[in-house]
C-alpha cells in the first residue's frame, strides 16, 4: 500500500537522524563537480570509460539488496547512477540505504553503459549534500495540479521537464533579443519604477508611499517617458527590459505584473518599429527553434518576413460592415447587430476598441500588423500624412495574441500639452487609467525631440508563443497569487 505523505515525511526525518547517527554531515557547505549530467549524455562517446564527479538531485531510487540504480537530476539534465556494496564499500552503501527521492546527493564513478543501453555512473564514492524532509510530487503521481504548480514553482521545475525546458527557452529569448538590438546600435538603459507621475499608457497603476519624502509615489505602467527623455539627450537608439505594473484585472494573457521590451529610435518612425519587430521575431524563432516556424497547439506558424499590413478601417469595414471614421452611432448599431455588447451612448472609441477586441483580433492568427488607428483611440501617435484623424501606429499580433504596439511618436510639445490635459480632465472625472500632466516630460520635448520611433513588446506573451504555452502564468515563474489560505476560504 502507498505511503501517505505524514509516513514519508517521517521516515525522512527518521533517515536524516540515522545519517547524524553515522557521523554524515547532511548539509555540508560544498561538493566538486566536474562535469553536468547533460554534457554526460550528449557526448557519451567521448566520456565513456573516463571518471567524472556529479551531483544533483535524485528523482527516482530503485533496486534492492547489494546494488541499485538512481537518476540524478542536475540543472542540464539527467543521468543514471549504478551503485554496488563492492564498489563504493560499507560505509558509502550504508548512506545509500538511507538517501531518499529528493535528496541532493554527490557522485564520483566511470561512465558506462548497461546492457541495455542506459548512459551511466558506475559510483565509486557518494555524499549527501542536502537531505530533502518533504517527498517530491512524484510519491503521489505527479505535480498536475496547475495552482500547486504555480505556488511551488520549486516543485513544478523538479517535476517537469516542460516546464524546465520553457523557462531555458524564455532565459535564451531574452539573451537574443539584447544580442539583437545591441547588434543594431541600441544601449540598453535603466529608467525610474517608482514615479512620481505615471504615464505611457492607459492604465490604473499601483500605488505606494514614500515614508521619508511623505509622497504619494505609482509603479510604473510604462517605460515610454522616460526612455523619450533620453532621446531629447541625445541617445538616438534605447531599449530597457524590464519590469511593468497594471492595478488591473487577471486572464490567460494578462497578468498585474509584467516583462516588457520598450525602444525608441531616432530618425524613424512606425515603418521601421514594423521591420524591427518581424526581424526579430523571425531571428528568435530560428535561435530557439532552429526554424522561422513555431508550433501554436495545432498550427504551424510562419515568422519569417514580411508580415501582413491590415489597416484598422478594412478590418473594422470586414467585420461589421461599417465605417469606423463614420457615423458614431451607426458604427455601434453595426456592432450590435453582430452581437456585441455596445449600449446606446457608448463612445465611438469604445465601440471600436470592442470590435477589434471581439471580432477582429482573435482571428490573427497569421502574424499582423494592424496599423493606422483612428486617433480617438490613440491620442498620443502622430497623425498620418493623409488624415488628421488616422495615426501612426500599429498593433502585432500572432496567434491571436496581441504581442506588440507601435507609434510614430508624437514630438510637438504644444499638441503633447494639449493632449495631457484632455487626459488629466478624464482623471479627474473618476477615469484611473487616464494619463495625468507631466510637465517634466513636456520641458523635455520643448528642448527638441527628432521624429522617433517607439516600440513595445510585451515579452511574457511572446514567451507563450515561443513555448507554446496557454496562459501566462506559465511562463512567468512566480505569477502573482492570492495567499493559499485566502484562495482556499474563497473556494469555501
Amino acid at each position: 500500500m502507498e505511503k501517505g505523505e505524514s509516513a514519508l515525511v517521517a521516515e525522512m526525518r527518521e533517515n536524516l537522524r540515522k545519517l547524524r547517527e553515522l557521523g554524515i554531515e547532511p548539509y555540508p557547505r560544498r561538493s566538486a563537480r566536474t562535469h553536468n549530467a547533460g554534457e554526460i549524455v550528449d557526448a557519451f562517446e567521448e566520456f565513456e570509460g573516463r571518471e567524472v564527479a556529479v551531483a544533483g538531485r535524485l528523482v527516482s531510487i530503485r533496486g534492492h539488496g547489494k546494488a541499485g540504480f538512481a537518476d540524478l537530476l542536475d540543472g542540464a539534465g539527467k543521468i543514471q547512477l549504478y551503485v554496488r556494496k563492492d564498489e563504493v564499500g560499507d560505509d558509502r552503501f550504508a548512506i545509500w540505504k538511507l538517501l531518499d527521492v529528493g535528496d541532493v546527493v554527490g557522485a564520483r564513478g566511470e561512465v558506462f553503459a548497461t546492457r541495455s543501453g542506459e548512459k551511466s555512473i558506475k559510483v565509486k564514492d557518494l555524499s549527501v549534500l542536502a537531505k530533502a524532509l518533504r517527498p517530491l510530487p512524484e510519491k503521489w503521481h505527479g505535480l498536475k495540479d496547475k495552482e500547486q504548480r504555480y505556488r511551488q514553482r520549486y516543485l513544478d521545475l523538479i517535476a517537469n521537464e516542460e516546464s524546465r525546458r520553457a523557462f531555458l527557452l524564455r532565459s535564451r529569448m531574452i539573451r537574443v533579443t539584447r544580442e539583437f538590438l545591441w547588434e543594431r546600435g541600441f544601449i540598453e538603459v535603466e529608467t525610474p519604477i517608482l514615479q512620481s507621475d505615471y504615464g505611457g499608457a492607459f492604465a490604473r497603476p499601483f500605488e505606494t508611499h514614500h515614508h521619508s519624502l511623505s509622497m504619494k509615489l505609482y509603479l510604473r505602467i510604462a517605460d515610454e517617458l522616460y526612455l523619450k527623455r533620453l532621446i531629447v539627450g541625445g541617445y538616438e537608439r534605447v531599449f530597457e527590459i524590464g519590469k511593468d505594473f497594471r492595478n488591473e484585472g487577471m486572464d490567460r494573457t494578462h497578468s498585474p505584473e509584467f516583462t516588457q521590451l520598450e525602444l525608441y529610435q531616432a530618425y524613424a518612425d512606425y515603418n521601421d518599429m514594423m521591420e524591427i519587430t518581424e526581424t526579430l521575431f523571425a531571428r528568435l524563432a530560428v535561435e530557439l527553434h532552429g526554424s522561422t516556424t513555431v508550433e501554436w497547439h495545432d498550427r504551424t506558424i510562419d515568422l519569417s518576413p514580411p508580415w501582413r499590413r491590415l489597416r484598422v478601417a478594412d478590418a473594422i469595414a470586414a467585420a461589421v460592415g461599417a465605417d469606423a471614421a463614420g457615423d458614431p452611432k451607426a458604427l455601434a448599431a453595426a456592432a450590435r447587430a453582430k452581437g456585441l455588447d455596445v449600449p446606446e451612448g457608448t463612445a465611438g472609441g469604445i465601440v471600436i476598441e470592442t470590435i477589434l477586441d471581439e471580432l477582429v483580433e482573435p482571428g490573427l492568427i497569421e502574424p499582423t500588423f494592424l496599423v493606422d488607428y483612428p486617433k480617438v483611440v490613440s491620442p498620443l501617435a502622430k497623425e498620418t500624412p493623409d488624415d488628421p484623424d488616422t495615426v501612426e501606429r500599429f498593433e502585432v499580433f500572432v496567434a491571436g495574441l496581441e504581442l506588440g504596439n507601435s507609434f510614430t511618436e508624437l514630438n510637438d510639445p504644444d499638441e503633447q500639452r494639449r493632449r495631457f490635459e484632455m487626459q488629466e480632465a478624464e482623471r479627474a472625472a473618476g477615469d484611473f487609467e487616464a494619463q495625468g500632466m507631466d510637465e517634466d516630460f513636456v520641458a523635455a520635448l520643448e528642448h527638441g525631440m527628432p521624429p522617433t520611433g517607439g516600440l513595445g513588446i510585451g515579452l511574457d506573451r511572446l514567451a507563450m508563443l515561443l513555448t507554446n504555452s496557454w496562459s501566462i502564468r506559465d511562463v512567468i515563474l512566480f505569477p502573482p497569487m492570492r495567499p493559499e489560505r485566502q484562495a482556499r476560504r474563497e473556494v469555501a
